[in-house]
This record gives C-alpha cells, sequence and structure tokens, in this order.
C-alpha cells in the first residue's frame, strides 16, 4: 500500500491547474481560472480552479475538489489509482508500506492472476493475429461481424486454438502457476493423469476488463456447429472475478457515460462492441447473465440514467420487463427501447450509423411505465380478471421508487393510462410498501456482501485514512445549521480566535477547538453522517502543529468530504483587479481588512453556533408543548419552562445580525 510520506509527496507536486490543463482548457480570470465544464455540457463557463486553495468547482453541476478527485472523476479511477496516475505524471517513486505476511500472500497471488490473464490476453490476441487458424477463423468470424481492425484491437479481440491443450502447455512453459491456471479457468485439471487442457478451444475470445482495465475474465464464442457445447463459455468465479459485480465494457463506456449521464444497457458482447464501433460508447452489457443489484449501483457510481434495449422479440421483452424493477429498486431512472422484430444491438448498429441509430434512441425509448403498461394492456385486451392482474403488477413496480414526489407523478400517469382513480392506486401501492416495509423488520441483517466495486480495487487504499466509512450525503433537519458551521471549520479552523487566560497563563484558541468545545458544553452530535466524519477528523487533528483545514479536507481521499470542502472553500465571485487596486492604493487599508476580519470571525462563529442550538430548542419546545396536550406533570411543565427560558436567551443572544459572505 501506498505510504502516507509518499502520498503527501504527490498531493505537494500535483498543481491543480497543471493536472486540469491536461483535459481543459483554461483562461485566467483574476487570481483564478475559468473553463468549460468537462463533467457536464455547459456553453457558459462555470468551471473555475483556484491554485491558491488548490481546488476545482464547477457552480454549474456542483462537482469539486483536489486535483486528484479531478483525476477520479475525470478518468473514473479510484483514489489509490489516481495517486498513482499522479504519481507517474510528476515522476514521483511510489513507496509502499510493509505489508503483512497474509497481505503480502493475498497481494502476491492476486498479481499472479492478474498476470496470468494478461499473458493469456496476449497469447490470444497473438493466435487471432498470427497464426493461420486464428487468421482464417477467428479473423474470418470477425470480419464477418462487421468488425475493423481497430475495433478488435480496441477491445482486445482474440482467438483460441482447437487443440486439447495449446494454451495450457505454452503457459506451463513460460513458467506460470498451473494451479493458477485452474484457479482462473483457463485450464482444467483431468483427474485420469493429473494434466491440464483448455477451457477454451476453436473459440473467438473476449477479455472482460475491470474498471481499471485489467483483464479479469473472458469469455469465449464456439465458432463451428456442436450440439453439445455452449455457444458462448466464460471464465468460472475467482478471487479477482465476480461476474454479479462485473459490466462487460464499462472500462471503455465509463467517461463517456459520465459526459452523456446515461448508460445503455445491451444483452451481449457483440452489442457492446458494434455499438462502440458505431459511435455510441455510453454502453455497457451485463455478458448474457441476469441484471444483479451490485452491477446497477456500479452504473449508479457514473450516472442514475438507464436506457435498457434489448432485442424485439419476445425473449427480449421478458427480459427487460425482469430488469426494470430491479433498476428501480435500486433508484435508477428508466426508460426501454424496443428495437424492431428480427433485430438486435448489433446488428441495429451495423446497418446504421451513430447519428441515425441516436436518433432511434432518443425518438423511440419510452417510460418504463408506459413500456410495461402497453405491453401489459395489449396482452390482457378486454379480460376484466387480466387488467386487475395488470394494474397490480403496475403498482408493484411504482412502489419500488423511493422518492415520493417521482411515484406521486407515476402514480398520476397510471391513473390516466388504466382510466381508474388514483386513489385506488394509492392504496394498491400502500399496501405493498407496508407489506414490504413489516418485512424488512422481520428479517435480522445480514453483513453486505455485494462490492460495488470491481475485487481488485476493494482495498484499504481505497478507503478514508480514519476508516470513516462515509456514504452519499443524507439530508437531515439540521444541516443548514451544520453546514454554516463546516464553513468556518474548512476555511478557518486553525486560526486564532482569541486568547484565553487560565491560572495567569495565557493560551491561544483555534477557531475549530473553540467550536468543539461549545458543541461537547451542550452535548451536541452533527446528525448529517458526512457533517458528523468531518468533525470527527477535526477532533483527531486540530492539534497537530502544521494542520491546515482547507488542505486536509480539500485532500480528503472521500470524495463526498473533498467536494462539500471544496464548495464551503470555494467563493463564487472573486474581488475584480480594480478593486484590488483601489484597495491597495489606499494607505493601511490590509491592516484594517485584518482587524475588521477578526472582529467579523469574532461575532459570526459564535452566532453560526448559536443558531444551530437555537433549531435544537425550538424543535425541543415543539416537542414540550405537544407532550402538555396529554400530560399536565409538574415535570412536563417545568421542562417546558425551563425550554422556554433557554430559547429567551438563545433570542436575545441573536439579536444582532451576523452575515456570512
Amino acid at each position: 500500500m501506498i505510504d502516507q510520506q509518499t502520498i503527501a509527496k504527490i498531493m505537494d507536486a500535483a498543481q491543480i491547474v497543471d493536472v486540469v490543463s491536461d483535459f481543459v482548457t483554461l483562461k485566467k480570470r483574476g487570481v483564478n481560472y475559468l473553463g468549460l465544464c468537462p463533467f457536464h455540457n455547459e456553453k457558459t463557463p462555470s468551471f473555475t480552479v483556484s491554485p491558491a486553495k488548490g481546488i476545482f468547482k464547477c457552480f454549474g453541476c456542483g462537482k469539486g475538489g483536489s486535483a486528484v478527485h479531478f483525476v477520479m472523476e475525470h478518468e473514473q479511477l479510484s483514489y489509490v489509482e489516481a495517486l498513482r496516475y499522479l504519481a507517474k505524471k510528476y515522476h514521483i517513486e511510489i513507496v509502499e508500506r510493509e505489508q503483512t505476511d497474509e497481505e503480502k500472500l493475498a497481494q502476491s497471488e492476486r498479481e499472479s492472476l492478474f498476470a496470468i490473464n494478461d499473458y493469456a490476453a496476449k497469447y490470444f490476441i497473438n493466435n487471432l493475429n498470427n497464426t493461420p487458424e486464428g487468421e482464417a477463423v477467428g479473423m474470418s468470424y470477425f470480419r464477418e461481424r462487421g468488425f475493423t481492425d481497430e475495433t478488435v484491437k480496441k477491445f482486445q479481440l482474440g482467438y483460441s486454438l482447437d487443440e486439447f491443450n495449446a494454451f495450457s502447455k505454452e503457459a506451463t512453459a513460460s513458467g506460470y502457476n498451473p494451479d493458477l491456471l485452474e484457479k482462473l479457468g483457463l485450464s482444467i485439471r483431468r483427474e485420469a493423469d493429473n494434466s491440464l487442457f483448455d477451457r477454451f478451444r476453436g473459440r473467438v475470445m473476449f477479455p472482460v476488463h475491470s474498471l481499471s482495465g485489467k483483464v479479469v475474465a473472458f469469455g469465449g464464442r464456439i465458432l463451428k456447429k456442436d450440439e453439445k457445447a455452449a455457444k458462448y463459455l466464460n471464465s468460472p468465479e475467482s478471487s479477482i472475478y465476480h461476474k454479479s459485480n462485473e459490466l462487460y465494457g464499462l472500462y471503455f463506456a465509463k467517461q463517456s457515460i459520465v459526459r452523456q449521464d446515461r448508460c445503455i444497457l445491451v444483452e451481449g458482447y457483440t452489442d457492446v462492441i458494434s455499438m462502440h464501433q458505431s459511435g455510441i460508447e455510453n454502453v455497457v452489457a451485463s455478458s448474457g447473465t441476469s441484471l444483479t443489484s451490485s452491477q446497477i449501483r456500479l452504473i449508479r457510481r457514473f450516472t442514475p440514467n438507464v436506457t435498457v434495449i434489448y432485442d424485439g422479440d419476445a425473449a427480449g421483452i421478458q427480459a427487460s420487463i425482469r430488469g426494470i424493477d430491479l433498476l428501480l429498486e435500486e433508484g435508477m431512472n428508466v426508460k426501454v427501447l424496443l428495437l424492431p422484430d428480427g433485430q438486435d444491438p448489433d446488428s441495429y448498429a451495423q446497418a446504421h450509423n451513430a447519428s441515425d441509430f441516436i436518433d432511434f434512441i432518443s425518438n423511440n425509448q419510452v417510460d418504463f411505465i408506459h413500456f410495461k403498461a402497453n405491453l401489459l394492456l395489449e396482452e390482457a385486451g378486454k379480460d376484466p380478471i387480466k387488467k386487475a392482474s395488470l394494474i397490480g403488477d403496475l403498482a408493484k413496480s411504482v412502489s419500488l421508487i423511493s422518492d415520493t414526489i417521482i411515484r406521486s407523478v407515476y402514480v398520476k400517469e397510471c391513473a390516466e393510462l388504466l382510466d381508474m382513480e388514483e386513489k385506488i392506486f394509492y392504496n394498491t401501492i400502500n399496501k405493498l410498501r407496508r407489506a414490504k416495509l413489516k418485512e424488512s423488520y422481520r428479517k435480522e441483517p445480514t453483513p453486505q456482501t455485494d462490492s460495488v466495486i470491481p475485487n481488485e480495487e476493494a482495498s484499504a487504499e481505497t478507503s478514508p485514512t480514519s476508516a470513516v466509512e462515509i456514504e452519499q450525503q443524507i439530508a437531515t433537519k439540521y444541516d443548514a445549521e451544520e453546514k454554516n458551521i463546516l464553513y468556518f471549520v474548512v476555511r478557518y479552523a486553525e486560526i486564532i480566535l482569541y486568547e484565553k487566560n487560565d491560572d495567569e497563563q495565557s493560551r491561544c484558541v483555534k477557531v475549530g477547538e473553540y467550536i468543539l468545545a461549545e458543541l461537547d458544553s451542550d452535548q451536541i452530535e452533527f446528525q448529517n453522517p458526512l457533517h458528523a466524519a468531518m468533525m470527527n477528523e477535526l477532533r483527531q487533528h486540530i492539534d497537530e502543529e502544521n494542520f491546515v483545514s482547507s488542505t486536509f479536507f480539500i485532500n480528503y481521499p472521500n470524495c463526498n468530504v473533498s467536494a462539500l470542502a471544496a464548495e464551503l472553500a470555494t467563493d463564487k465571485y472573486s474581488e475584480s483587479k480594480i478593486f484590488l487596486k483601489h484597495l491597495n492604493d489606499e494607505g493601511n487599508r490590509e491592516l484594517q481588512k485584518r482587524k475588521e476580519f477578526g472582529e467579523w470571525l469574532g461575532r459570526a462563529v459564535p452566532r453560526v453556533i448559536l443558531e444551530l442550538k437555537n433549531s435544537i430548542v425550538l424543535d425541543q419546545l415543539k416537542n414540550a408543548r405537544e407532550r402538555l396536550k396529554t400530560d399536565a406533570s409538574a415535570e412536563a411543565m417545568q421542562k417546558f419552562a425551563r425550554l422556554n427560558g433557554i430559547k429567551n436567551k438563545l433570542s436575545k443572544a441573536l439579536g444582532e445580525r451576523v452575515v456570512i459572505k
């Protein structure tokens, strides 16, 4: 694992303007730089880079962070991969920390497995291009499918010779461990004589890549007619490959998915390849397996919007229906596209250019409700029993949507489509949601086994340094007040707020120390898990000699933390050159500004804490007032009176209005 000193070197070397300029054209605007945001389509620049703070911030889409997080977002890399990218850019040698014997053994085996897969991929590519059988059989097939040489090279397509043990013999002769060949499923061991033979024989080969581009598995398609052999044969699961966590083509599609803010989901390898070749690159495949929750969460890392394309036959329609509910349950925005009967994405892409295909998708993709309703209505006809079943089917799908507003919109749509009262549909949905909620309460919590990160990336290196696990920010009651406090934490935590005299000794109190002490005095903890995690990090590091809060939080490994820190540390507007010149022309203006800043900080920091306390007290007072309606005991009345007294004191203290810029 990368040691902390090396990480610090990388952070120091990675100049934000230099890093971003590799991907975005920047123009100097005052002390900052401005450009068109690479993460969403815009005509007017709202993407700002601050060299002084070492951060980027887009005021259009809200993305922000350090140089490391820019690389993570733009290249869709893990935290460690982004560090390695920057280390290579600035010629910094990666120093790994000492690993335990168990870690070394596991790491060694994993590296060996990846090395074997890399060797196998090159072996199959060589067979395809440099052997008579490969050129005559494998390459002919790809040419028949309309794949160009560039496409074949891009996806690292290959060919496995139609021989009993050609690969196994060559791999072992090259020094690769036979046991590991067996673990990867590239070779199979014969019980009779313990020898190895090839799993893939006489097949064109499709390597499956992880998010970082490493080969984790293979899919092979047989070319000769053999009723006993499967048309497609896939690698078995291994320590580096879990098929439920992988999507074919995601490595090649991830940047396009982010740019388009949409993922197109198809069925097979050739569908993905043909669409890429036609110019549509935001496309992935579930590789012939049923769509899984882990695969959906993997897509959601890049976009919540999915268009499902399946064949126009009955099997394709049924497959699309099965996948819709799972996508909805994971919070995705789903559209469905059925191709003309007899067509699949591969054949359609071959017959049309990118522009025509994109237009066809735009004009023919429908919302899942309309798709499912129209499909089931056609099946139901005038049969009232089937129509009742249809209502239940649609209600089940809508009930899976977690967002209340979106769910209510779909209820209205369904009611109109089915010519029924919204109330009836609502009742059905509420019944289903209550039943599901009841069932979830009955179940004991179980450890989460499905990872949204491919196995090679699921290491401690991808986690925040303090091992704080922070998911996406969850909105809570006091978010606004907590963010106001974090504004001062991120910007000014290490700044001296005042001097305190203890036993005739003077001690400087920092902004961060004051905030922590004030919250602790009333036993207040932040409710938002993201905000709470940041406060915990402040508590752990505020006493460090060289602690700089803005640098610490902006460079924090967790993207949610760094993005929020960038937001809090960034001003949308900066002082113009004329304004700055006017200030500099005045004698002691800088000293005056410092004095005014100190006074402002001395008022503003206590105020934001009081505002949080006031909100909490007002909530408690409301609850106490409600309690008095049913409980007029002396205890309840005393509590109400005490809270009311606190509220009055806080209101008096908040009488002075302080505006945070």
